[in-house]
């Protein structure tokens, strides 16, 4: 009978390494290691442009292939609510409307027009009498009972020529001239003297050109050299009011 012989002992093929997957493993390491140390400010941070550029310089392969899986399938973080901030925004934008709203409201705003207060100025006398206000520049022609039965804008002196007071009208002039010959002037109703020539009511002036030496609606503005000019009806209105001696009050 033939012996068998010993049966030849089994060989295992030898494996081999995996180098590639090692690779990628170490450059992913790399990569987390460089990040970390980034973040906590041992290295400089990397942005994630930099990062991929320094992955595919090390493998030739996109960093976004050297991603995990679990990693990939974690949640994204959560990100902070911008309500508030909006909500902040919001109000900053109504505050500062409605700054802009008043900053417009003050500058639109104007400033009233004395000469518009019709109302007959306290302390202003007593009976049958023309009263003019400086500070207003409008005159009022006040009845015997003390009844308003007229009141108008005028142009007093621009000068400090006139001082409160009770006067009486003295000289009256339908038709009159400026005392330079500079223009003339109709129903001059004179009540007191100044510095070069009388003082009293009158129409808007015409120079030599026969023009107005100021505007009708100018009227409420001191714009005179001495009198107080009116315009044409209500010149007239004066002049048949106030004959010789009747008081002229001044505030």
């Amino acid at each position: 009978m033939r012996r068998r012989g010993a049966p030849a002992p089994h060989r295992h093929a030898a494996s081999a390494p995996r180098y590639g997957r090692i690779g990628v493993l170490a450059v992913a390491v790399f990569v987390c290691a460089v990040a970390l140390l980034g973040g906590t400010g041992v290295l400089p941070s990397i942005s994630a442009d930099s990062e991929e550029t320094v992955a595919r310089d090390l493998t030739g392969t996109s960093a976004n292939a050297l991603v995990l899986d679990s990693a990939a399938s974690e949640p994204p973080a959560p990100t902070a609510s911008k309500q508030p901030k909006v909500k902040a925004t919001t109000e900053a934008a109504k505050a500062a409307g409605n700054a802009t709203s008043a900053t417009s409201a003050e500058s639109d705003r104007v400033e009233p027009d004395a000469s518009t207060d019709e109302s007959l100025p306290a302390d202003s006398g007593q009976g049958y009498r023309v009263v003019f206000s400086e500070d207003r520049q409008r005159v009022w022609l006040v009845g015997a009972d003390g009844t308003v039965e007229r009141t108008y804008p005028v142009s007093g002196s621009i000068y400090d020529n006139l001082d409160p007071g009770t006067y009486q009208v003295y000289s009256r002039s339908e038709q009159a001239y400026a005392f330079d010959g500079s223009g003339s002037m109709k129903y001059f109703v004179r009540f007191t003297q100044g510095n070069n020539a009388a003082i009293g009511f009158h129409d808007v002036p015409l120079d030599n050109q026969g023009n107005l030496v100021q505007r009708l609606d100018q009227l409420g503005t001191p714009l005179s050299h001495g009198c107080i000019r009116q315009e044409r009806e209500d010149a007239v209105a004066l002049w048949e009011f106030a004959p010789i001696g009747t008081t002229v009050v001044v505030v």
